[in-house]
């Protein structure tokens, strides 16, 4: 007489990939790796936009041209960040990672071989790889930190990386543009980012995703019973035994929120671009800085940028997320008009170029950890993503329109101002349109809690 199929359902163990505890050795060594993906991610892609002068210089570009030959790479980048959500959800977090910094360590070291505009705008494209590894810190971290205490200062010291990344760009630009030439800085660029390809070999994968992974499994297997109970322990919303897809984000539950996410990144993006990435080339033309002295200013604006970062990862903790990022968006799009409409001398432009980026760049701590909560687990990768890849997009818009407008003959300082600040001003209005994840009030109940 056989014996009736047994159900293929593994005994609870504490070394299953969805029960191994997140201890704070663990939360510590992913924080690092994170950070330090993202200190290289953005010192290759601010590194292009920094040294965009010299290299137009070297190939004859005029400044229009320079900024048209931008407008293109960013239409690449683009189109590579359209698969890292699918990476994300099938893959997992782990190997997403690994994979986006081998893409961006192959774009950085390609770009000291560019043999004129068309050979740049091609590998420069493959940079949406390593551009988009902040979309894999939103998602894995949200789910390392689950119960970790302030989750929102954790996340903002890890999204520092963006001016830490920008400071180095900068920094290291100053000292080794005149010994090494635009070619091998971007050979450096790739040599950090394979260094964090070996660190990221010794992550952890993501419980959460593990937990998806054996919820499939299990049902697979007709255990639906055991499923469910991995899917509650684990708060896995109903469909997460589902395979992500991009409608999944556009149910009548998420449309808005998807939609406002997404503009909010658009028009916020356009910002970054001017600001941030062509942020020498405007210092240079709108308010005559020598380039020696825009680096000086660039380097003293992103150390006050990584401050913006923790401040507004603090904050979100306290008021909210989406609160914060409304509040620090509009700030920042203000402090820029006013630095633009104001006189050219130095000790008014350092502090209010410092505050611009204080107000753009310090909000996404805040901003990133608010996407990785406001999705469910299983179109986490995929929601996150849709709204990230509206920044390239952005990225296109406002490096075109800048052209455009520089083009017709518009002074830069009128050209910015359309571009740059009113577009920031923009996406604060966008981000009222999105859901509400933590609120005023909830820090303080957290806390009263663990005591």
């Amino acid at each position: 007489m056989s014996t009736p199929p047994t159900l293929s359902r593994p005994a609870p163990s504490a070394v299953e990939p969805w029960n191994t505890p997140i201890t704070r050795k663990t939360i510590t060594y992913v924080s690092v790796v994170c950070f330090i993906a993202w200190v290289a991610s953005v010192y290759d892609f601010t590194l292009f936009g920094t040294l965009l002068p010299v290299i137009s210089e070297d190939f004859g570009w005029s400044t229009a041209e320079a900024t048209a030959i931008n407008t293109f790479a960013t239409i690449g980048v683009f189109i590579v960040s359209l698969v890292v959500g699918t990476i994300l959800d099938k893959l997992g977090r782990k190997k997403a990672l690994i994979l986006l910094m081998i893409g961006g360590a192959v774009a950085s070291g390609l770009t000291g071989a560019v043999m004129g505009a068309v050979s740049l705008i091609i590998i420069r494209s493959f940079s949406g790889f390593s551009m988009s590894e902040e979309v894999v810190n939103a998602v894995y971290l949200n789910e390392i930190y689950k119960k970790a205490k302030g989750r929102g200062l954790l996340y903002s010291l890890v999204q520092g990386g963006w001016p830490i990344g920008a400071l180095i760009s900068a920094g290291l630009s100053a000292l080794l543009l005149p010994v090494i030439g635009w070619r091998w800085s971007f050979v450096v660029a790739a040599v950090l980012s394979l260094i964090v390809v070996v660190m990221a070999l010794k992550l952890p994968e993501s419980p959460t995703f593990a937990a998806m992974k054996e919820v499939k499994r299990r049902r697979a297997a007709g255990d639906i019973e055991g499923a469910n109970a991995l899917a509650a322990e684990h708060d896995l919303e109903e469909g997460s035994h589902h395979q992500a897809r991009l409608r999944d984000v556009f149910t009548p539950q998420l449309r808005r929120h998807t939609i406002c996410l997404s503009l909010a990144w658009f028009a916020n993006w356009i910002g970054i671009q001017v600001f941030a990435v062509l942020g020498t080339t405007v210092l240079v033309e709108a308010k005559q800085v020598s380039f020696d002295n825009a680096l000086v200013i660039l380097v003293l604006a992103n150390a006050v940028g990584f401050c913006g970062y923790v401040f507004h990862g603090w904050l979100g903790d306290r008021i909210g997320r989406k609160l914060t990022v409304v509040l620090g968006w509009t700030a920042g799009g203000t402090v820029s008009l006013i630095m633009l409409l104001g006189p050219g001398t130095e000790a008014f432009i350092i502090p209010l170029y410092a505050l611009t980026l204080f107000f753009l760049t310090g909000p996404y701590s805040a901003l990133l950890f608010y996407m990785g909560e406001s999705f469910p687990a299983h179109v986490r990768g995929t929601g996150t993503n849709v709204a990230h890849v509206m920044a390239p997009i952005g990225g296109i818009v406002g490096s075109g329109l800048l052209s455009i407008l520089l083009t017709a003959g518009l002074p830069m300082v009128t050209a910015a101002i359309l571009t740059g600040s009113l577009f920031m001003l923009l996406s604060g209005l966008f981000m009222l349109g999105t859901r509400t994840t933590n609120r005023i009030g909830d820090h303080k109940k957290a806390q009263e809690v663990s005591a």
